[in-house]
């Protein structure tokens, strides 16, 4: 909803209030709101807007994510890099549904950006083997598989990628 850089005036705002605070012995005043410091700065790394298009796609409402997505007006400028390469990956998953050509644009953006997670990563690799494979880039599609399955450390992708698998041996 704000700007970055309005998010780190605010979180500078309550500092100086809460030090100005301690100085007139009002100490509970200024604990508290150093303590509320944290929340503009955890809104700076944590874009709220792509938070609740996170909630959204859990819930499987890609529209309603698309419409918290769309509140951001410009990404670059908006919000740091993560934040940027998670924003392309949300695109990404809600277009893997519908349009394959725009989703990779999107999941090859945010890989370039970076992604915290390395979980995100591995999904966002294996949609990019998936395109690969249908247009008939084995090695491409090999190599992004052995990425995925290397950064799936928890093994939730694994029967995907095996599944993936069996399918380029047929082609």
């Amino acid at each position: 909803m704000f700007h970055k850089n309005i998010k780190l005036i605010i979180a500078g705002l309550l500092v100086i209030t809460g030090i100005w605070q301690f100085t007139e012995n009002n100490i509970g005043n200024g604990i508290f709101l150093i303590l509320l410091t944290a929340i503009p700065i955890f809104l700076y790394f944590k874009n709220e807007l792509i938070l609740l298009a996170f909630l959204k796609l859990r819930k499987q409402d890609f529209e309603g994510a698309k419409k918290w997505l769309s509140f951001i007006k410009n990404p670059e400028t908006a919000l740091v890099r993560k934040q940027q390469g998670y924003f392309n990956y949300l695109h990404g998953i809600m277009l893997s549904q519908t349009n394959i050509n725009q989703a990779e644009k999107y999941f090859k953006k945010a890989i370039e950006l970076g992604l915290s997670m390395d979980m995100d990563l591995a999904v966002a690799k294996l949609n990019l083997a998936g395109v690969a494979m249908s247009r008939r880039r084995k090695l491409e599609a090999t190599n992004l598989l052995n990425e995925a399955k290397r950064l799936d450390k928890q093994g939730m992708l694994k029967e995907q990628i095996t599944m993936m698998k069996g399918q380029m041996k047929k082609i």
